[in-house]
């Protein structure tokens, strides 16, 4: 039984798991959208929002966190330079997710997430 066990094992070992998601969340944070499955989606979720607060505080210990999840070191500064600087005034909630439907090799549910306010910063 998984009792008090959180997140999603998405069929992969725990090694694979993370490579992937610290790969996707690097991806999200340099085209602030993606698509992927829903289950991913909102494991992405979890992890990109951590790192938008890491970006908010700003400090050195912060840039040096996210560093350990985020793989490009352009992608890390952009966090710190240009995204974080963006959400200062929001208390979490950085990210949406939508329902694009199923993928249609298998029938997987399909999702886009991406950075609310993304549109007016393009502005």
């Amino acid at each position: 039984m998984r009792h008090n066990k959180t997140g999603r094992r998405l069929g992969r070992n725990s090694s694979h798991r993370k490579a992937m998601l610290r790969n996707m969340v690097t991806s999200l944070l340099d085209n602030e959208r993606i698509t992927t499955t829903d289950a991913r989606a909102k494991e992405v979720r979890k992890i990109a929002e951590k790192m938008i607060t890491l970006g908010k505080r700003g400090d050195l210990h912060a840039r040096r966190q996210a560093m350990s999840v985020i793989f490009d070191k352009k992608v890390v500064g952009k966090l710190f330079e240009r995204l974080a600087p963006r959400y200062q005034e929001r208390n979490g909630g950085y990210t949406r997710i939508i329902k694009v439907g199923s993928r249609q090799g298998d029938n997987a549910p399909m999702s886009i997430i991406e950075f609310v306010e993304a549109d007016k910063a393009a502005e």
